[in-house]
């Protein structure tokens, strides 16, 4: 069923239907630079792009700027991606009615400004527009484009291997998250993810003359790793390894398998305040802001412009302890993966840390991305704002309080069989990997 042909009892009030043409032209809107005020008509540069299909279906062919968010887990992770209310969302589907159901339960959680793709992304294609296949398109275009345009120097996996069988003078870097380094690993890699290469990478290293080599699943992520390195000023010579540890593999070589990762000490404060004058000015050549409490104050209470604020220490740091409203989001995963933050086009982010490094390295990869970028200036870190009980102001206009409570309705498997019931099926609602992983006994996948 089209959705020109949709019945009444599916039309949502106030959700309009865009072509192809009109939603292009608003994203070279929004493209060709940062947000502007709103216009009077509720419409600002800002745009987010949701595509509501399934990750197979979306990975088979979608918009280079659309944030995939399928319908089966749209509420759970929405007012994340998209915290203010009022923002300009386009919803994208196969032209078969899920756009229309996505843009019903938005609606429901009070999404204002509406609008779907008329034909879904069968549309777009036939007005002479490309779909793409993958995920994260955005971020790996710009890392080839970087390795590109840098020269980033890279080294192959067998000469990478024929060198540590000579025993030279080499330290490897895998520049992934630990949960990835445990499940396959280059022999003698250590773990120091790409947001903390800044931060860390010093202690790997026993001389300015050991060559660091920087690794990951693919390519991206150890091109932005290397990169980083270069332009952090670190003095050791730096490469990429190429096509990572699936390089590795097609090399006939073997990985390691369930090492625990262990992540590096902090550089000293000496070598923290040099390095930091180094970033700060680096971050600063392309736009990078750096902010005062009361600006972040302000960009809060602006309920015209959407804010992020991501925290891109590590897991434990955030744990311990964070800004109310900010989101933990690793700086290296940020750059790679930056549409599992961030689905509005042109609307602010603020990154936070501890130590003024982290933050402005990561904005100025995000500022070279296309974002707003900026970050608190180095003296108001994470720990100096708490412990002077900054606050931000909730904006009015936010997402997340159509939430339904869902107290009273869990319940636990043990109080299932107390209860004497023995006629149930369980549901698996989580996305299919997960599922084949591991998943409780007897339980059915599906989406909703």
């Amino acid at each position: 069923m089209s959705l020109d042909n949709r019945p009444d009892s599916l039309q949502q009030p106030g959700v309009q239907q865009v072509s192809a043409q009109q939603l292009r032209g608003w994203l070279d809107e929004v493209l060709s630079g940062f947000s502007k005020p709103d216009d009077g008509m509720g419409q600002t540069s800002e745009l987010a792009i949701l595509d509501v299909r399934e990750p197979g279906q979306f990975g088979e062919g979608h918009l280079f700027f659309a944030t995939p968010l399928p319908f089966s887990t749209l509420e759970y992770h929405v007012t994340e991606l998209i915290p203010r209310l009022s923002t300009r969302i386009v919803l994208v589907d196969g032209n078969d009615l899920i756009a229309q159901k996505a843009a019903e339960q938005l609606a429901r959680l009070g999404y204002s400004n509406l609008h779907i793709l008329q034909g879904g992304v069968d549309a777009w294609q036939k007005a002479g527009f490309n779909l793409f296949k993958g995920v994260n398109l955005p971020s790996k275009t710009f890392g080839e484009l970087l390795e590109l345009k840098r020269e980033t120097p890279h080294i192959s996996a067998e000469e990478l291997n024929r060198q540590l069988q000579n025993g030279d003078d080499l330290v490897i870097i895998d520049g992934r998250p630990g949960t990835e380094f445990s499940k396959m690993s280059i022999p003698e890699a250590s773990c120091c993810p790409n947001g903390e290469l800044v931060l860390r990478a010093d202690d790997l290293v026993d001389s300015s003359e050991t060559t660091v080599v920087i690794n990951c699943a693919g390519r991206t992520r150890s091109i932005l790793g290397a990169q980083t390195l270069i332009d952090a000023g670190f003095p050791n010579p730096v490469l990429a390894l190429e096509n990572g540890t699936q390089g590795w593999v097609l090399a006939g070589l073997s990985l390691d398998r369930g090492k625990q990762p262990v992540l590096p000490p902090c550089t000293s404060d000496e070598a923290i305040d040099m390095r930091r004058n180094h970033v700060v000015e680096l971050a600063k050549s392309v736009g990078v802001e750096f902010l005062k409490p009361e600006d972040l104050e302000n960009h809060s209470r602006d309920n015209d412009r959407t804010l992020y604020m991501l925290d891109v220490r590590s897991a434990e740091e955030f744990e311990k302890a964070a800004i109310a409203g900010s989101r933990h989001a690793p700086g290296g995963q940020l750059v790679q993966a930056t549409d599992q933050w961030v689905a509005v086009r042109g609307a602010r982010i603020v990154l936070l840390d501890s130590d003024g490094l982290r933050a402005p390295m990561c904005a100025y990869w995000l500022r070279q991305l296309g974002h707003e970028a900026s970050v608190m200036q180095a003296e108001h870190t994470v720990d100096q704002l708490l412990k002077e009980g900054f606050k931000p102001h909730p904006a009015t206009g936010s997402a997340g309080a159509g939430y339904p409570s869902a107290k009273g309705l869990t319940v636990t498997l043990d109080e299932v069989k107390k209860r004497g019931i023995s006629n149930y099926q369980i549901l698996d609602l989580r996305p299919s990997a997960d599922y084949r992983t591991g998943h409780i006994e007897g339980a059915v996948w599906s989406v909703r």
